[in-house]
């Protein structure tokens, strides 16, 4: 449960340093940061995240101490990967190609994918061993440098590069800090195994494939965006889209590190058949807590852009995030919940034919709106390409593997959400700030929170009431003697 603190203050962190990268740098020069940091997340996931997710699925404290040739694997696997990337980054800084970004942005893209994958495998490692200490200080020396060195690059600079090279650095610091940690005395580039690369690679393969598609619908949007509206315009679309992707990738985030590591270790501890079971009860689990999380940020959305949007966003922040919800909705339901059904099943095609579904979605959404002179057009696209490829996801699902959330949670969730809207709309009227946003946040949490009681979603009266029947005993002993 430890784990959750260092993810949610990670994501706060994140949240927190995005917002002062945009402020400083503004609409286009921010346009020119997150497009650079999309090609680095795809160029990220392509490369590097198998060994992430192999880390995940096949590393523990005890493949540590039995097995090295497995982090060996992973290590030599690792240097390999980033030899290249660091090649590739050269030769695009000398080559000038001619490309959407600059090439010096270019080059920064490549590095800053091999600096956060460096940082993901890392985290992942001592995940694995659930070394919540470790992960926590990862997490905190990270944020703290990249405060200092991403957002202070922004500020003194107004420069995209700068505050990428601040991003590279950043991540150098926090593994130096946590290097005892990280590292594996019995770990030796010469116990590592072709079998268990080649083994790594066909499990995260399709996968990665699938995060990749998905992927590159943000940045085709964006470069589209780019050439048609300016990388101002870009700036504005992009704010609103990774501020949603981090408030649902924190609550997702926090409770998958959580859920998939505890089926992980049901099925090796108790077999598939218990897995599956323990599958299906974390699906709830996620539909219960993504659905209002997504409709309560709809709801103080006004308040939320007057507080925390700098000023040179505002009007657009609102409009692009409300647009955009429904992918919000998919991106989390889909990373968080029905893709980790289909990889404990060691099913992944559906993950790829779903990626593609939502890509052909965007390309044929993007072709057949009508154009605007702002960004909906692509706030549109990326909402049907995420909610596509979501219900393809859940169809195949429903066809293939029998692991279904409990009805119960799905209809407390729905009905215990349209009752949090019910009280909370209104209030959308009330002049934005502190006050309404608190007035929102506590009524729809009362509201929400009764109606999950009465259902007993996700098993929240059954965890709640006996802890509170304990503490009153308690109370009693104490207070007897």
């Amino acid at each position: 449960m430890w784990m959750m603190v260092p993810f949610i203050l990670n994501s706060l962190l994140n949240f927190v340093v995005g917002l002062l990268v945009a402020k400083f740098l503004g609409p286009a020069e921010y346009g020119r940061f997150v497009l650079a940091l999309s090609v680095a997340v795809v160029l990220q996931t392509f490369v590097f995240d198998w060994l992430r997710l192999a880390a995940t699925r096949y590393y523990s404290e005890q493949d540590r101490k039995e097995h090295p040739e497995v982090r060996s694997t992973l290590d030599l696997a690792f240097a390999a990967l980033a030899a290249l990337a660091l090649v590739a980054a050269l030769l695009v800084y000398w080559l000038g190609l001619d490309l959407p970004l600059s090439h010096d942005l270019a080059a920064l893209a490549v590095g800053v994918s091999l600096s956060n994958a460096l940082f993901d495998t890392a985290t992942a490692l001592v995940r694995a061993r659930f070394h919540d200490k470790a992960y926590g200080a990862l997490v905190i020396a990270k944020n703290v440098l990249a405060f200092a060195l991403t957002v202070g690059g922004a500020f003194v600079f107004g420069s995209a590069n700068v505050a990428l090279v601040g991003m590279i650095i950043s991540v150098a610091g926090c593994l130096i800090v946590a290097r005892g940690e990280l590292a594996d005395p019995n770990t030796r580039f010469r116990l590592a195994e072709s079998r268990l690369a080649t083994r790594f690679l066909a499990y995260g393969a399709p996968i990665v494939l699938a995060s990749v598609l998905y992927q590159i619908v943000p940045l085709i949007n964006r470069t589209l965006l780019a050439r048609d509206h300016g990388f101002a315009e870009v700036g504005q679309i992009s704010l609103a889209f990774e501020t949603g992707v981090r408030i649902v990738g924190a609550i997702g985030s926090a409770i998958d590190v959580i859920l998939f590591q505890l089926a992980v270790h049901t099925e090796r501890t108790s077999g598939a058949i218990a897995a599956r079971a323990q599958i299906s009860r974390n699906l709830g689990v996620v539909f219960a807590i993504v659905t209002p999380a997504v409709a309560g940020s709809w709801l103080i959305l006004p308040s939320f852009e007057a507080l925390f949007a700098p000023e040179n966003f505002r009007g657009p922040f609102a409009l692009y995030f409300a647009q955009m919800t429904p992918a919000l909705f998919a991106f989390a339901m889909t990373n968080y919940g029905v893709n980790t059904a289909f990889q404990l099943a060691h099913r992944l095609t559906p993950l790829i034919v779903a990626a593609l579904i939502a890509l052909l979605a965007d390309l044929v959404a993007i072709a057949m709106l009508p154009a605007t002179a702002d960004a909906t057009r692509f706030a549109y696209a990326q909402s049907i390409s995420s909610v596509a490829g979501f219900a393809a996801l859940v169809a195949m699902l429903f066809l293939l593997e029998p692991m279904w959330p409990r009805a119960r949670d799905v209809i407390g969730a729905v009905i215990a959400t349209s009752a949090m809207l019910l009280l909370g709309a209104p209030m959308r009227a009330m002049a934005p700030g502190v006050v309404t946003l608190a007035m929102q946040i506590l009524a729809g949490a009362a509201a929400y929170g009764a109606v999950a009681y009465a259902f007993d979603i996700a098993d929240l009266r059954s965890v709640i009431w006996p802890s509170v029947v304990t503490r009153l005993r308690k109370r009693k002993v104490e207070a007897r003697s």
